[in-house]
């Protein structure tokens, strides 16, 4: 019998805390069936996270491992995720999107830690990766530093002193489009899905604006359960899944301990995305 999934997870590698294998293991002993890897704008952790999957299932357990990763990309001068779900980690044309965000990321990281040292700030760009290792670097492994360093006591600290987008450290950075997200995935062979559209704060009009655009270029589902939802939070999104002919797609947004308060599967113990889903957004493949 299936159980219920987790499509919105994300390991070591970006910005979570349990290594691709300890990810793996830790949602099948949550009872989970599948989860989806989407670490954010990498897919190095997914050959190691499969591999824990088929030892799974070498052991005679039920268990999947959906392939995918979460794109930053840019609209209205906002930071938009897009979930690339089924995809095809040796695709080249991603592969190589993939190497050259990475290798802006890094730019901008070097930008970031020469502001904050001028500022007197104990960090440098080489400390900082040899304290964050073969990860994605990304502000929470700034968050991290500082609280190892005793620059800080907290990850809410960091950001607000630190690392939020409106202070003086902060370093933006240079995204692709939304449709270009969407084609690098499309090419890739997976299913393009717009991560938790109402983290964006825009208006009413704004998302629909950003969801018609979208839908008609090839995305095909909308984050509608989601671990930060509130009130009708989940049924507004449904609407706009309903109005543009898109799959309702779900994740907790697993990070770990970096994020403590979201678990695995059930976020804040409140969500429940039955393996349906999954299936339902597998379809669009065939399509």
């Amino acid at each position: 019998m299936k159980r219920t999934v987790d499509l919105h997870t994300h390991s070591s590698v970006s910005d979570g805390t349990l290594s691709p294998s300890e990810l793996v293991m830790y949602a099948y002993n949550h009872h989970l069936s599948a989860i989806a890897l989407t670490d954010h704008d990498t897919v190095k952790g997914i050959m190691e996270a499969e591999k824990a999957a088929c030892a799974i299932r070498a052991d005679g357990g039920d268990f999947r491992l959906i392939p995918g990763v979460e794109l930053s990309l840019g609209f209205r001068k906002k930071d938009i995720h897009m979930l690339g779900l089924f995809i095809d980690p040796e695709s080249e044309p991603l592969k190589k999107a993939l190497f050259e965000a990475e290798q802006e990321r890094n730019d901008r990281n070097r930008k970031m830690t020469e502001r904050l040292s001028q500022a007197g700030i104990d960090i440098t760009y080489e400390k900082l990766v040899e304290f964050c290792g073969d990860a994605i670097i990304t502000r929470a492994h700034f968050g991290k530093y500082m609280i190892a360093h005793n620059i800080v006591g907290t990850m809410k600290e960091a950001f607000t002193k630190y690392l939020n987008e409106d202070g003086p450290y902060y370093v933006g950075r240079t995204y692709l489009s939304p449709e270009e997200g969407i084609d690098l995935i499309l090419k890739a062979g997976g299913v393009p899905v717009l991560a938790h559209p109402l983290l964006y704060h825009l208006s009413d009009e704004d998302l629909d604006v950003l969801v018609h655009r979208l839908s008609s270029h090839g995305l095909k589902g909308i984050e509608a359960i989601y671990s930060n939802n509130l009130g009708n939070d989940e049924e507004k999104v449904r609407a706009l899944a309903k109005k543009y002919h898109l799959k309702i797609s779900g994740g907790s947004d697993f990070h770990g301990q970096n994020k403590p308060l979201i678990e695995i599967g059930t976020g804040k113990h409140n969500l429940s995305i039955p393996y349906s889903i999954l299936e339902d957004l597998e379809s669009t493949l065939e399509q």
